[in-house]
């Protein structure tokens, strides 16, 4: 069955019971168990009928980040609550001030950031190609693309990123543009092909990201886990990456299988849930760690690429899933 943007309604599976893990039982009413097939469905076609059909629907004019009037932010949060993410347009430029997307975080409630080893002092990562040091040992921080991933997916299951953000200070000379999908529509998508394919997912051993020596000279233990999970509060989360090396998945067949499915949705050139374009100085992206990746880019003299990326363990306010179904 093909998925279009005009929201055909979807075929429906008639789902056998589940056992639903222990984990899962403060977020019994989730339209993400398998078990609530008719919240599911409910969910699933109001999600369709809803959600944004190119990148241009994800665009909000603001006068400035820093201030978002109600309109602005009302605006902003109607997006994170169908698409799990929208994209500011602000008048700020190429300024670099780090208040600039520490504000957005603070109006959308977001107070815990993932402040790894290599973020500034505020915990905001400075990402720009680094020539020399321990940064150019890192893809972030060099001008090679960046496969399909959400963020944290090596991090421990108690410091999951439930938020990401991103500010443009400085776009490159040529390149660098962003995929994005909402994780939940993968999730759906996913569902749509076989109920199995994510309990395969949401099995504690589904992915493994194996121990290693960090540069900092700490280790990092191994990291299994599922690639969805459901929060306490209902939401869903999804902890993925399409990189080959130091990865390893379960051998199970039907996770092998619902990989490779979820791959081709992420793969597909035409589908109107992948969002496509390149974010220009003074724009940000607000959202839910969804799913991104980014092309390769060539910096010259005017033109290097800078972001700013905050990644928080709080999710953004007032977009839990239960309170709109």
């Amino acid at each position: 069955m093909s998925y279009t943007c005009i929201h055909d309604k979807l075929s429906t599976f008639t789902l056998g019971t589940y056992m639903q893990s222990t984990q899962y039982a403060a977020a019994i009413n989730s339209p993400f168990l398998l078990g609530n097939e008719d919240l599911y469905q409910h969910w699933r076609d109001k999600k369709l009928s809803t959600h944004p059909c190119k990148i241009e629907d994800l665009l909000i004019e603001v006068k400035d980040p820093r201030s978002l009037s109600d309109i602005e932010y009302g605006a902003l949060l109607k997006l994170t609550q169908t698409a799990n993410m929208a994209i500011y347009v602000g008048n700020t430029g190429a300024d670099p001030a780090p208040e600039i997307p520490m504000a957005v975080a603070n109006r959308f409630g977001l107070e815990q950031i993932n402040k790894n080893w290599l973020a500034d002092d505020n915990g905001l990562t400075s990402l720009t190609v680094a020539n020399e040091g321990v940064r150019q040992n890192y893809i972030p921080y060099t001008n090679r693309l960046i496969n399909w991933h959400t963020d944290g997916y090596y991090n421990a299951a108690d410091k999951q990123v439930h938020a990401l953000n991103l500010h443009v200070v400085q776009k490159a000379a040529s390149g660098g543009e962003n995929q994005l999908m909402d994780h939940e529509i993968a999730y759906l998508l996913l569902r749509e092909k076989s109920p199995d394919y994510i309990k395969a997912l949401m099995s504690n051993d589904a992915m493994l990201i194996p121990a290693g020596t960090k540069a900092d000279g700490s280790v990092r233990p191994d990291r299994p886990g599922p690639v969805f999970s459901i929060t306490n509060q209902g939401n869903l989360h999804m902890r993925y990456t399409a990189r080959k090396r130091n990865i390893k998945w379960s051998q199970n067949p039907l996770v092998q299988e619902a990989v490779t499915h979820l791959e081709a949705i992420l793969n597909d050139q035409g589908s109107a849930y992948i969002f496509r374009g390149l974010l220009e100085s003074g724009m940000g992206l607000i959202s839910n760690n969804v799913l991104h990746d980014r092309a390769a880019f060539t910096d010259n003299k005017e033109n290097k690429r800078h972001y700013y990326r905050a990644r928080y363990f709080d999710r953004l306010s007032n977009t839990d899933v239960i309170d709109f179904i």
